[in-house]
């Protein structure tokens, strides 16, 4: 059973929800929220598999609090709505840790292989439309306060075949098109990518890709 939190600040839409995840035999809402500040206090008190997280909200936004939840360092993901596909909230959301996102006016199928497959560690979002996301908003990145010729820390552990994985991965290649390319099984790119992410930290594969360019490894086209 995957539980979820819908945090909204639209009774109606919360409504909405709730009738729309309730109808299903694996999920079950276990709160609402009406702001960011909430929807931090509960998903603490109720570690929920995945928060459903609107991004404009009265006090503390969905961006906020969705950085909040991320760092306890829970069990918890993130699925971030958003009124238009590719603005700045979508790319906030997931440089604040949330494992993908989705418009408001998805069709409910959309939604609800959304819900389950961010509960089951994936990202939903297309790694070209994370891409697009990255080369959009890069400008916002944090200027490196290191020496920019040496190595980043979250890399050091990473074999030579992961870091050219980490690589492509950040240049919208799927597992598929990785393992045509490269010449490898798809269960071996599984594999490595699995090792990527437990090695730099990453959540998932969005975070892997939002690594890739933090770390200059893959640049803006």
């Amino acid at each position: 059973m995957t539980t979820v939190l819908i945090a909204d600040d639209q009774p109606l839409q919360r409504f909405g929800f709730r009738m729309l995840l309730e109808s299903q035999e694996d999920m079950t809402v276990v709160g609402e929220a009406a702001n960011g500040a909430e929807a931090a206090r509960m998903a603490a008190e109720l570690t929920p598999d995945v928060v459903l997280m609107d991004v404009r909200m009265p006090g503390l936004d969905g961006i906020e609090a969705t950085r909040r939840i991320v760092a306890t360092g829970g069990r918890t993901r993130i699925l971030i709505l958003t009124t238009f596909d590719l603005d700045e909230y979508a790319y906030a959301g997931l440089r604040a840790g949330a494992s993908g996102f989705l418009v408001k006016d998805a069709q409910p199928e959309e939604l609800l292989s959304g819900i389950r497959a961010v509960a089951t560690g994936d990202a939903v979002v297309a790694p070209s439309l994370t891409r697009r996301l990255l080369d959009a908003y890069v400008h916002h990145l944090p200027a490196p306060t290191e020496d920019p010729d040496s190595p980043d820390p979250r890399l050091a552990a990473l074999t030579d075949r992961e870091s050219e994985i980490l690589r492509v991965l950040g240049q919208g290649w799927t597992n598929t098109e990785i393992a045509e390319r490269l010449h490898l099984a798809e269960s071996t790119v599984k594999t490595h990518v699995g090792r990527i992410l437990a090695k730099t930290g990453s959540r998932d594969r969005v975070q892997a890709v939002i690594l890739a360019y933090d770390t200059k490894l893959v640049r803006p086209s």
